[in-house]
C-alpha cells in the first residue's frame, strides 16, 4: 500500500494485534537480491517526465536533456556484443563502434540530497530500451551485499550481461568497499556495461553535503574517464513548499493507530534498535515486507555510530517502500547527536532525518481525533 493511501485515513478496526519488527528474522535468498535490482516502488512510475525541475535552477533541466540521451545511445548494442566489440559513446548521443570507447560510458549525478538524483537515476533505468532482466538497479550497500551472496567472480558474470547497472548513494565514505566496487565496475565496463551512480560525500571536503564529484572520480580511480558528472542544484525538495514535520504523537495515539491500521507494526524503539543490530542490513527490505505502517514508541536520542547507520538502512528501505511512521517520543531530527552530524557519516544521518521526516508526514492521517 502506498503512502497516499495511507495519510486518506485509518483503516478499519484491525481484528489481530498489530505486527512486529522484532519478530521477524528473514531469510534473504540470493537469487531473490538480483531479482530485486530494480527501482524501489517509490520510484516504480517515476520518469524524465514526471520529474519538476525548479526553475531557479537551470541545472536540473539540463540533466534532465542530458540524461535522456544518453538512455537513447544505450538503444543501439546489447551489452555482451558490446563488450566484445568495445562499443564506446560519442558524448551521450549516437552509439559507435570504435575498437576502444570514444567518451563516457557512465554518468555521474552530482548534488546534495533531495535535489532529486535517486527520481533522475530511477528515470534513466526505466527509459534504458532494453528488458528489465538486462538493467539492474540498486545502492551501493546493495551490490555490496550481492558480491557477498554471490561472490565476486559470479557478480560480475550475472551483471556482464546488463545493459545498463545503476548505482545509488555510493559509498565514498567506506575505502574497502569502494576498492570493492571499482573493481568490479571495471570488469562490467570491460564487458560493455553502461553506468550511472549517485554518491554520498567524503567527510572533511569542500562543499560537503553538496557536490562530490571530484572525490567519487578520485576514488574509483581508473574508472573516471567512464563517468560524465552532471552537477544538479537545488534544494531539498521534500522540505520544498511542505509544512514542518509533525511533531511526535503521544504513545497512547501510536499504540491506538496500531491497533486500528491492518498491516502496521508496532515496536518500541529501543528494542527495535537492539533487534537490528541482529539482522543483516541486506535483510531490512524483507524485514517491512507487507507492513502499511510502521508505529514506533518512545523514540530515543541514538547513543552509537553502529546503531545509528543501521537504522540509516531502516529509513532508507521504508523510504522506498513508502511505508509511513508513527511515532511517539523523540522528534526525528533529534535522534542523531551533534557530533554524530558534524563528523564522517552526517550525509547519510541528514537524509536519513529528511527521509524519516516524510515518512512521518505520510502517517499523518493515520491519527484519529
Amino acid at each position: 500500500m502506498s503512502s497516499s493511501s495511507a495519510a486518506s485515513g485509518p483503516h478499519p478496526i484491525a481484528e489481530a494485534s498489530p505486527l512486529s519488527l522484532c519478530a521477524r528474522a528473514p531469510h534473504v535468498p540470493a537469487d531473490r537480491l538480483v531479482a530485486e535490482m530494480v527501482p524501489p516502488p517509490r520510484f516504480d512510475s517515476v520518469r524524465f517526465s514526471t520529474y519538476i525541475p525548479d526553475p531557479n535552477q537551470a541545472s536540473q533541466t539540463e540533466a534532465v536533456g542530458v540524461l535522456e540521451g544518453f538512455a537513447a545511445g544505450l538503444g543501439g548494442a546489447h551489452a555482451s556484443g558490446a563488450g566484445k566489440a568495445r562499443r564506446g559513446f560519442l558524448g551521450f548521443g549516437r552509439p559507435k563502434a570504435p575498437k576502444t570507447p570514444a567518451g563516457p560510458r557512465g554518468v555521474y549525478l552530482d548534488g546534495g540530497y533531495g535535489v532529486g538524483k535517486t527520481h533522475l537515476l530511477a528515470s534513466l533505468w526505466h527509459a534504458t530500451p532494453a528488458e528489465p532482466s538486462l538493467k539492474a538497479f540498486g545502492t551501493f550497500v546493495e551490490l555490496t551485499n550481492l558480491v557477498g551472496a554471490l561472490g565476486f567472480q559470479q557478480t560480475v558474470q550475472t551483471l556482464s550481461g546488463h545493459r545498463l547497472l545503476c548505482i545509488d548513494e555510493f559509498e565514498l565514505d567506506d575505502p574497502g568497499d569502494t576498492v570493492l566496487v571499482s573493481t568490479l565496475l571495471g570488469k562490467l565496463v570491460d564487458a560493455g556495461v553502461a553506468l550511472a551512480a549517485t554518491s554520498n560525500t567524503l567527510p572533511g571536503k569542500l562543499g560537503e553535503g553538496r557536490f562530490a564529484a571530484a572525490d567519487f572520480l578520485r576514488e574509483i580511480q581508473g574508472l573516471s574517464a567512464h563517468f560524465r558528472a552532471l552537477r544538479i542544484d537545488g534544494e531539498d525538495y521534500r522540505h520544498r513548499g511542505l509544512p514542518e514535520a509533525p511533531a511526535p504523537y503521544s504513545e497512547e495515539q501510536v499504540t491506538k493507530a496500531a491497533y486500528a491500521t491492518e498491516g502496521a507494526s508496532l515496536d518500541d524503539f529501543p528494542h527495535l534498535l537492539d533487534h537490528l543490530a541482529r539482522v543483516h542490513p541486506s535483510r531490512y527490505g524483507a524485514l517491512t515486507d507487507g507492513l502499511n505502517a510502521v508505529c514506533l514508541t518512545d523514540v530515543q536520542p541514538i547513543e552509537d555510530q553502529s546503531t545509528a547507520l543501521r537504522l540509516v538502512v531502516l529509513a532508507d528501505r521504508l523510504y522506498d517502500r513508502e511505508v509511513p511512521v508513527l511515532a511517539s517520543g523523540l522528534p526525528f531530527d533529534k535522534l542523531f547527536s551533534e557530533d554524530m552530524l558534524k563528523g564522517g557519516y552526517r550525509k547519510k544521518y541528514f537524509r536519513a532525518i529528511s527521509r524519516l521526516t516524510a515518512l512521518a508526514r505520510d502517517a499523518q492521517g493515520l491519527v484519529t481525533a
